[in-house]
C-alpha cells in the first residue's frame, strides 16, 4: 500500500496561509456548498483565493472522511494547477490517506507539464511499489517527463501492465522516441497501434511520427507517411500535420510536393494560421521559389515575428540583401515587432551573403546597445563569416580569440574556408592545426586542411592529413545534388552511374562539355584537389555532383523551364562557371542551393555576383 502520508519532498509540501483555514456562515461569510457543489464551483474558480477558501473549508469540515472527498481532491488538484500553484497541488497528494490512482496520476501530469521530471518519477516509483496497478492515464503522464535513456525502462512497464496498444500510452512512447531521435523504435510502436477504429490511432499519433521523421533528417520518410495518410483517407489531417511536412519538403526541396499540399491545405479548408504561413513560406524559400514565398507572406492576414523572420531569412538565403534589410526595418516600424535572436541571425546572414561589412557590424553591435539581446555562437559564426568573405581574416581571427563564449568547430571551421577562398594558406594551416591540436573539430576541418595542403601542391601534407582522418575514424561528408522531377526526387553523387537513365544523362553531360569549350571555357583544374594528371582532372570536374543532376533535368523536362538543384555542399569554383554557361546556351533559369546560399543563374549570370 502507499503510505498513509507519502514521503515528502521540499518541491511537494506547502502549507495554506491559516488566515483562508477558516469560514463563516454569517451573511459576509463564505457558505458551504454539499460537497458535490463545491466541485463545479472548483472546476469553475476565477481565482485562488476561491480555490483556497474552499480547500481551507473542506479540511476544517472534516469532509476528507465524505465518500466524495477523493473527487473533491481531484477537482483541488487542478484547480490549483490551473492557477499556477504547482506547489499547493503537489502538496494534496502528501496530505491524502490512501490517495488514489486517479489523483497520484494528475500529480504526475502536473508535474511533468511543470518540467518537475525528479518530483513526478518520484511519485511514479512511490506507486509502483503500492499494490495499485498504473493505468494508461499514469503512463501518458510520466512519458511527458521521460528522456530518450529513461523511456525504454517504462516502455517496459507499459508492456508489463498489457498497455501497449492503448492509443495514449502509445501515441506517448511514440513522441518520446521521435523527440529522442530513435525513429526507429517510434515506428514499431505506431505500427503496432490497433487501427479498428478513428479514435484508437489518431490524428495525434501520425503527427507524431511525420515531425518524428522531419525533425530528425528523414524529410522522404516524413513525405511517404503523409501520402500513406492520405491513401487511407482517415483520419484527416490538421494544420499540425501540415507544417510537419512542409518541413519535409523543405528539408530535400521538394517544390512541386511542397505547391500540392498548398492546394490540399485550400481544398481540405485546413486552418491557415500563423504556423502555416510560416511553414508555406519556409518551404518555398527553401526550395528555390522566393517569388511564392512573398506572394504567401503578402497575403498573410496576420504575421507574428516568427513569419517575419521567415521571410528576412528567405531574402538572405536568396541573396537579397537590402530585401531583408528593408524587411528588417518594416517589421520594426510598421509592424511594431520587436527584432528576436533569430530576426538577427538573419539579417547577419543577408549582409554576409552580399559582403555588407559595415552594415553587418553595426547590425551586430545593435543587438546589445539598442535591443538588449546578447549575442550566440550562431551571432558571431556570421560576424566571422562576413568578415571573412571580406578578406578581413586578422579581424576575424581577432573576434573569435576574444569572444565571450568559447568558439565551436563550425565558427572556426568558417573561418578556415575563408582562409582558403582568400588564399592565406600560413594563417590557415596555423589555426587548422590549433584546431586538430586542441580536438576541436569536425570532419569539415580535417578536408579544408587538405584542400589547403593541395592548393599549394603540398600532396604529402594531404597523405598526412587522410591518414590522420583514417586513424580517428573521420569520415569525409560525401557530396550529394538532388532535383526533384514529376514530384520524386533524385540524387547524385560525383561519378554516378546508378540511375536508370545513366547513359542518356552522361551522354548529356558530354554534349554540354562540348558547347560550353566551344563558348571559351576552360576547365579550372585548381579545383581539384587531388594529385592527378590535367586529364584526369578535367574528367573529375565533369562528373561532379551538380553536373550530374543538370544533365538529368536537362533530359527530363521541358525546354525552357527552370531547374532546381539542392547540393548538401558548397558548390565549387568550376561547377558554378559551368552552370552560368549552361543556363546561356540553354535559355534555362537554374537555381541552386548549396550549403552556404542560393545561386539564381540567368542567362550566362548567377545572382551571387561571385560573392559565396
Amino acid at each position: 500500500m502507499i503510505p498513509k502520508k507519502m514521503a515528502s519532498s521540499p518541491i511537494l509540501t506547502t502549507s495554506l496561509p491559516q488566515k483562508q483555514l477558516t469560514t463563516s456562515s454569517s451573511a459576509g461569510g463564505f457558505r458551504l456548498p454539499p460537497p458535490e457543489k463545491l466541485a463545479i464551483l472548483l472546476d469553475k474558480s476565477e481565482s485562488v483565493d476561491l480555490v483556497k477558501q474552499i480547500h481551507a473549508a473542506i479540511l476544517r469540515r472534516n469532509l476528507f472522511l465524505h465518500p466524495y472527498h477523493p473527487v473533491l481532491n481531484l477537482k483541488l488538484h487542478r484547480a490549483y494547477a490551473s492557477h499556477a500553484k504547482i506547489r499547493h497541488s503537489l502538496s494534496l497528494i502528501h496530505q491524502t490517506i490512501d490517495p488514489d490512482l486517479f489523483l497520484i496520476a494528475a500529480a504526475i501530469n502536473t508535474a511533468s507539464t511543470n518540467g518537475l521530471r525528479d518530483q513526478a518519477f518520484l511519485l511514479y516509483f512511490q506507486l509502483l511499489s503500492s499494490e495499485t496497478v498504473p493505468n494508461e492515464f499514469t503512463f501518458s503522464s510520466i512519458l511527458k517527463s521521460c528522456s530518450s535513456q529513461s523511456v525504454k525502462a517504462i516502455h517496459t512497464h507499459v508492456l508489463k501492465f498489457g498497455l501497449g496498444l492503448d492509443p495514449y500510452v502509445a501515441t506517448g512512447l511514440v513522441d518520446v522516441y521521435s523527440r529522442g531521435g530513435d525513429v526507429v523504435s517510434a515506428q514499431k510502436v505506431f505500427d503496432r497501434m490497433p487501427e479498428r477504429s478513428i479514435t484508437e490511432r489518431d490524428i495525434v499519433s501520425w503527427n507524431v511520427m511525420i515531425d518524428g521523421y522531419a525533425q530528425h533528417g528523414f524529410p522522404s520518410e516524413a513525405l511517404m507517411l503523409f501520402q500513406k495518410l492520405l491513401a487511407k483517407g482517415k483520419p484527416k489531417p490538421d494544420e499540425i500535420t501540415v507544417v510537419a511536412t512542409l518541413s519535409a519538403c523543405s528539408q530535400i526541396g521538394a517544390l512541386e510536393s511542397g505547391r500540392w499540399i498548398h492546394v490540399f491545405i485550400k481544398r481540405s479548408r485546413i486552418r491557415v494560421n500563423v504556423k502555416v504561413c510560416t511553414a508555406l513560406i519556409d518551404m518555398y524559400s527553401k526550395c528555390g521559389s522566393l517569388e511564392e514565398a512573398v506572394s504567401v507572406f503578402n497575403d498573410a492576414p496576420r504575421k507574428d515575428v516568427v513569419a517575419w523572420n521567415a521571410m528576412i531569412a528567405g531574402y538572405a538565403m536568396h541573396g537579397y540583401s537590402q530585401e531583408a534589410l528593408r524587411l528588417f526595418d518594416e517589421m520594426q516600424g510598421t509592424a511594431g515587432l520587436q527584432p528576436t535572436d533569430i530576426t538577427f541571425i538573419a539579417t547577419l546572414q543577408a549582409c554576409a551573403h552580399a559582403g555588407l561589412v559595415k552594415e553587418g557590424v553595426r547590425m551586430f553591435e545593435s543587438m546589445g546597445q539598442e535591443f538588449g539581446i546578447k549575442p550566440k555562437i550562431e551571432h558571431y559564426g556570421c560576424l566571422v563569416s562576413l568578415l571573412g568573405r571580406a578578406g578581413r581574416l586578422k579581424q576575424a581571427y581577432e573576434i573569435i580569440r576574444n569572444m565571450e563564449i568559447e568558439a565551436d568547430s563550425v565558427v572556426w571551421s568558417s573561418l578556415l574556408g575563408s582562409c582558403k577562398l582568400d588564399g592565406d594558406f600560413v594563417l590557415g594551416k596555423e589555426i587548422a592545426e590549433y584546431l586538430i591540436g586542441r580536438n576541436i573539430t569536425n570532419s569539415g576541418t580535417y578536408v579544408l586542411l587538405s584542400n589547403i595542403y593541395a592548393s599549394v601542391g603540398n600532396y604529402e601534407g594531404v597523405a598526412k592529413v587522410r591518414s590522420l582522418m583514417k586513424e580517428k575514424t573521420i569520415v569525409k561528408e560525401p557530396g550529394v545534388s538532388a532535383i526533384e522531377v514529376d514530384d520524386r526526387v533524385h540524387e547524385f553523387r560525383a561519378g554516378d552511374r546508378n540511375h536508370l537513365q545513366s547513359k542518356q544523362i552522361y551522354t548529356m553531360v558530354r554534349k554540354m562539355s562540348e558547347r560550353i569549350k566551344s563558348c571559351g571555357y576552360v576547365p579550372d583544374t585548381n579545383a581539384v584537389l587531388q594529385d592527378l594528371e590535367e586529364t584526369e582532372k578535367e574528367e573529375s570536374l565533369e562528373v561532379h555532383s551538380e553536373r550530374l543532376a543538370i544533365a538529368y533535368g536537362l533530359i527530363s523536362t521541358k525546354p525552357g523551364s527552370p531547374l532546381r538543384i539542392f547540393k548538401n555542399l558548397r558548390v565549387c569554383s568550376d561547377c558554378h562557371t559551368v552552370t552560368k554557361l549552361i543556363s546561356k546556351i540553354t535559355g534555362r533559369k537554374i537555381v541552386m542551393r548549396d550549403r552556404n546560399r542560393f545561386h539564381h543563374f540567368v542567362d550566362g549570370s548567377c545572382s551571387c555576383g561571385g560573392f559565396w
